[in-house]
């Protein structure tokens, strides 16, 4: 993996130098001033969150524990990292910088706050930083960000290189929480073996893990994690990625306890209907319609499984097929697992919106070779939806029993990492699965 990492970094770091200069080239700045940030303090305390930097920080360098370091890049010079390595007793010092990227940059490295101020360039300056720094002017230039989140939507190599690996060490961790989940473990000692087998911690993941028995898995973004396991452990809902420098994987599996013979035919049918969207991860798609389309079949797998009477075109129109399907069907995953310029109209900014109905879709844009995103659709038996159905004239076509034989196991999700490509899409956490 680092031989293969050192070959595809210099072109990956001439792709961001280019990319900066034409940020830059508009505004007439000298120099891009990027702060790998602080943690920020808790309320009323003396400690502090997790560190969490700046995705445009690590978006140059696999560096993600580096607060207080600021990269410079200044067009037609070799960019530098000021990498602040403090004098501290109280906390692990970061060791220096080592590794297959030091070498294109320069380093300089300093102990404290005002030394690193006075490492950084004079002159119009583009100054990204997640909040205020005493002694810079942050002003996180809107025609900046733009141009650099609309390019950050298409991957290099080395960037699709490290989300596999991402995707490498999530389907492990994910195959070690099903093994848990089949053993009678509770919520929390599914996401302990999750954590284990990932050799990562919750605060390293690229986002809460939701791990949902039973019921639970009706609940969007569930993170109570039970500590006793249920009398009855019905199915399993986990949505879990990791992390591999910096770069996310977003994976959801349901299980189902070895007699839950028809919501396992329910699985079954929602998984090959989300192959079939993956499928469809090309060049020119419209995730809009994508996402659209998700709903029609999904409907159809509603009916074929009995629980509604009418047809999937009724089902989509009538709102029915969003009570069972309440979110989008995905959204980009990159540097973030929820990735930037999803709405975003071109690289100068604008938005594009949503379809009427679908207020929950995180992805408008239409697919390009490069892009990544997550296909993720669900099927869910939520109190709070199905009561309001129930008050409907559309209540007459729907199979009340049947709802009430499936409620118990919550629901479903299956999400796989896609990237779209020049010919078929690349299923980052399928071939990961395999290969692992």
């Amino acid at each position: 993996m680092h031989d293969q990492l050192a070959t595809l970094y210099p072109q990956h770091l001439a792709t961001l130098r280019e990319r900066a200069d034409k940020a830059l080239a508009p505004g007439g700045f000298d120099h891009l001033l990027i702060a790998a940030g602080m943690p920020t303090e808790k309320f009323l305390d003396d400690q502090d969150f997790p560190f969490a930097v700046n995705p445009h920080f690590k978006h140059w360098l696999p560096l993600t524990d580096a607060p207080g370091s600021w990269i410079v890049h200044s067009p037609g010079r070799k960019p530098k990292l000021v990498f602040l390595q403090p004098r501290d007793y109280w906390h692990v010092v970061p060791q220096a910088p080592q590794g297959y990227w030091v070498e294109h940059f320069e380093i300089v490295i300093v102990r404290n706050a005002a030394e690193a101020l006075a490492a950084l360039p004079a002159g119009n300056r583009a100054v990204i930083a997640p909040a205020a720094v005493d002694g810079v002017e942050v002003n996180n230039p809107a025609a900046v960000l733009d141009y650099l989140h609309w390019h950050r939507s298409f991957k290099t190599p080395y960037e699709l290189a490290l989300m596999r690996e991402a995707s490498r060490i999530g389907t492990r961790a994910h195959r070690a929480a099903a093994e848990a989940f089949r053993a009678g473990a509770s919520e929390f000692d599914i996401h302990m073996a999750y954590l284990d087998a990932a050799r990562q911690i919750d605060a390293e993941l690229p986002y809460a893990s939701i791990v949902g028995l039973n019921e639970h898995g009706a609940v969007l973004h569930y993170s109570k994690f039970d500590r006793t396991p249920p009398s009855s452990s019905r199915s399993l809902l986990i949505d879990a990625g990791a992390s591999a420098a910096g770069y996310a994987s977003d994976i959801t599996r349901t299980y189902a306890a070895a007699d839950a013979g028809e919501f396992q035919a329910l699985i079954d049918s929602v998984d090959v209907a989300q192959q079939g969207f993956v499928s469809m991860v090309r060049a020119g798609q419209s995730y809009p319609d994508l996402h659209v389309h998700a709903h029609h079949v999904l409907a159809g797998v509603l009916r074929e499984h009995g629980i509604i009477r009418m047809s999937a075109e009724s089902a989509v129109e009538s709102g029915v097929s969003s009570a069972f399907f309440p979110h989008g069907l995905g959204h980009s995953i990159g540097l973030q697992v929820h990735d930037v310029a999803g709405f975003q109209q071109g690289e100068r900014g604008g938005t594009i919106s949503r379809p009427d109905g679908h207020p929950f879709l995180r992805m408008t844009r239409v697919l390009e070779p490069g892009m990544v995103v997550t296909i993720e659709p669900g099927l869910y038996f939520i109190d709070m939806l199905l009561a309001e159905l129930r008050d409907k004239p559309v209540a007459k076509d729907i199979d009340w029993n049947k709802v009430e034989t499936f409620k118990p196991y919550g629901g479903i999700r299956i999400e796989d990492d896609v990237a779209c490509t020049d010919d078929a899409p690349e299923n980052l956490t399928r071939d990961a699965w395999v290969r692992d």
